[in-house]
Order: C-alpha cells, then structure tokens, then sequence
C-alpha cells in the first residue's frame, strides 16, 4: 500500500490576512488671524487644510470652509512667508496666514489668487473720467487765466520787478549752449545808444517802474519783456535792422506789453498751470517751473488783443516821439518775407498771428504825416551795432550787396532814416 493511501491527502497553508487599508491622513490645524470687515476686531481661529478648501473653525464652535478656487490674494504684502486672502473679489473679510507650510499649500492650490477683478460700469468709469478732464481744462483754460488777468492788475511794482529777475537769469542760461549763461552786451558806447532810445520814447511816464533795456549776445532775431520794466533785445535783432528806428519801434511794441501787464499775466498763467498739473502728477519741482517760464517768456505768443494792445500803445508811444509807426511794418515785412507769415517760425516777432494786418495798421498809424525821426546819430548807431564787440569785416550792417553798385548808377539810394524812405508795404497784399 503507498504513503498515499496510508496517511491520506497532504494539506496546504492558509494564506495570510490581507493588510488593513491605510487610514486617511488627517488635516492639518494651524492658526490665523480673521478680520469680518464689518468691525475692528481680530479673531484667532484654527485652519484646517483640506485638498480643496480651508476650513476655518472659531472659538465658539462656527465654521466657514473657504474653496480654494474662491481666494484672492490682496496685493502689496510686506511679509513673503505668509499671504493675506479673501474669499472672492467683493468680499470685506481678510484671513491673515502666517504659516509658512499653509501658505505654501494656498499658493500652490488656489490656482486664481492674483485673479484681478472684473472691470464694471465700464460707461460709468468713462464718464468719471471725462468729467475729471474736462475739470483739469477748466481749471487751466478758463479759470486760471481769469485769476492771472486780476492778480496781475493787483501785483505790486516790486512783485513784478522780482518775478522779472527771477526769470531773467533762468532765460540766459536756457539759452546757453554750455553751462555758462550768454553773456550780457555792455560795450559803454553801444549801451549809451540804448540809454538814448529810452529818453527818447520816454515811456517812463506810463509806468509804474522804469524801463530797463539788455542786450544778449545771442543770434536770435528777437526781442522780449519780462514783469517789472526789463525788456531784452538779442543782438541777432539789432543785426537784422536796417536802422535805429527800427530797433525803437520793436522796443516800443515791447514796452507796450509791459504798460499793458502782459509778460506778467503770462508768467502767472503758466506757473498756475503748472501748479495744477503739478498737484496732480507730483512732476515739477520749483527749478522745472522757473525753466518752463523762462522759455514761455522767450518764446511768449501773446492772444491777438494783446498784440493788437501793444502795437496801438507802440504807434502813439513812436507818434509822441516824433517817430514813424510805419517803421515796425518795415521790420515785420523783412520778416514775412524770410520767414512767411505763419505761426512757428523761430523768429519771436515774426511768428505773431497776422503779421500782414499789422504791417498795414503800422502804415495807417503813419498817417502820412512828416517825421523828425533820426533816433541815433550814425556814430551812436554804429556803437549800437557793435554793442556786444566789434562786428566781423563781411557784416558791416545789412550794408549793399555786390549788385547793389551795379544798380547805383545814375541813382541815389534814398537815406533809411528820412521820413520818405522805402516802407516796403507797396504791393503788399
């Protein structure tokens, strides 16, 4: 008989148990800081991080579960290891995290933290902002012009002679080609000419502060007054006149805007519309506002009434002189002819609006009537010219080209400072 039959079939072990399933990890609490944003309260409460959410568990047994996808985060936050969020763009509560470990779980999770808020009453907004510009334009085209024309009629004498010194030496240095400011024309011979054109307009009667007349030694065919009396005449100028009359009719149009508080009711209006810009961008300091009146000063384009002002006052000031009006046409007319009779042109003078009317209202003013004229001797005109140093041997004045010997023969040119010279208005249209 076999084993098999004797001792029958041999069993197998039973095979072990299966392990216990793991359990669930379970939340982690931490603590936070939540502020309701209805009162000034801060309450402690615990956070428990779940996958999806945080569950936010007070002392008195509430809860609040915030998803994840629901939180924002406030901008701005000083410190980086913690976040401060909110549940939702409308939403006043905070929950301030300082949590290192939350606050990595929150950053990783909550995939629409810096999600900015949609943008609403579109049409609203657009209006808000219309409003506040048209507010700012109001207040620089309008309003500020207004209290620049009563506060210059009010300015005492002293206020206007030191917003004039003020911007005198900010308009040499802008002018300057290097650090140094231009230099002021002071040859004593070329200064008594000018002394001269002064008595001989005697404007003082008319204004509460004497004139005071400076020559720069810069090229620019200009001439310009400041508040307080200073008119300044750039050489360029007086090299571009035929004669003296010349230079005395520009200044006397100069003088004009100075009887007339003209340079100083611009000088207010642009440091008043800087002012306001400035208190809305914060962009201009007090030496930005002294350069950008320097260079409106230079470059000043006074409305049409006030040039209009200043060439009547320039007409009976030249009459009373026993001076020709018609003499600022004749410098206006050479320079419509080199620069056109257009805004923009570099030139200060000739740049003013309808330069063709006010040619033809200098030769009306004339009235055809005689003049004594002759502001200057020749030697005193000749000291004006040379004023800021001796004059290179090709520019003795705006003396007769090569071809003009060729059409002086048999004819003599007339004298420039006789009342019957050439006004160069004829066929002027």
């Amino acid at each position: 008989m076999s084993d098999f039959d004797d001792h029958g079939p041999t069993s197998l072990p039973e095979p072990p148990p299966p392990p216990p399933e793991p359990e669930p990890p379970k939340p982690v609490e931490v603590f936070a800081d939540y502020v309701d944003g209805m009162t000034a309260g801060v309450e402690r409460v615990s956070i428990w991080s779940k996958p999806d959410a945080i569950l936010l568990r007070f002392a008195s047994g509430d809860e609040l579960t915030w998803a994840l996808d629901d939180l924002r985060a406030l901008p701005d936050q000083a410190d980086a290891r913690g976040i401060v969020v909110k549940p939702g763009h409308d939403s006043l509560e905070r929950l301030i995290v300082r949590d290192p470990g939350i606050a990595i779980h929150i950053r990783e999770n909550a995939k629409r933290l810096g999600q900015r808020p949609p943008v609403t009453n579109i049409p609203r907004i657009a209006g808000w902002a219309s409003g506040a510009v048209a507010s700012v334009a109001l207040i620089i085209f309008v309003l500020v012009p207004i209290m620049a024309n009563q506060l210059a009629t009010y300015l005492p004498p002293e206020g206007e002679r030191a917003l004039g010194d003020a911007t005198f030496g900010q308009i040499r240095t802008a002018l300057s080609s290097d650090a140094s400011p231009v230099s002021l024309c002071e040859k004593p011979e070329g200064m008594a000419a000018i002394t001269a054109i002064e008595k001989r307009l005697n404007a003082e009667v008319d204004l509460p502060y004497p004139v005071e007349i400076a020559v720069l030694d810069h090229e620019l065919v200009n001439a310009f007054a400041l508040p307080g009396g200073r008119i300044i005449v750039f050489r360029g100028l007086i090299d571009d006149a035929q004669n003296a009359e010349e230079v005395t009719a520009v200044i006397a149009h100069e003088i004009g805007h100075v009887a007339n508080r003209d340079p100083t009711r611009d000088a207010l209006r642009s440091a008043g519309s800087i002012g306001v810009l400035g208190l809305l961008f914060g962009d201009f300091a007090g030496g930005t506002v002294m350069l950008f009146l320097a260079n409106q000063l230079v470059n000043a384009k006074y409305s049409q009434a006030a040039e209009t002002g200043a060439d009547a006052y320039a007409h009976d000031l030249l009459q009373r002189a026993d001076i020709d009006p018609k003499w600022i046409g004749t410098f206006f007319e050479r320079m419509v002819e080199e620069y056109g009779d257009a805004e923009g042109v570099m030139a200060h003078l000739s740049s003013h609006p309808q330069s063709r009317a006010r040619i033809e209202a200098a030769a009306t003013a004339s009235g055809g009537r005689t003049y004594r004229n002759e502001v200057l001797t020749d030697a005193q005109w000749a000291a004006l010219r040379e004023v800021c140093g001796p004059r290179p041997a090709s520019d003795d004045g705006n003396d007769k080209s090569p071809d003009d010997d060729a059409e002086e023969e048999g004819w003599e040119e007339p004298d420039t400072r006789r009342q019957d010279a050439p006004t160069g208005l004829s066929g002027d249209n």
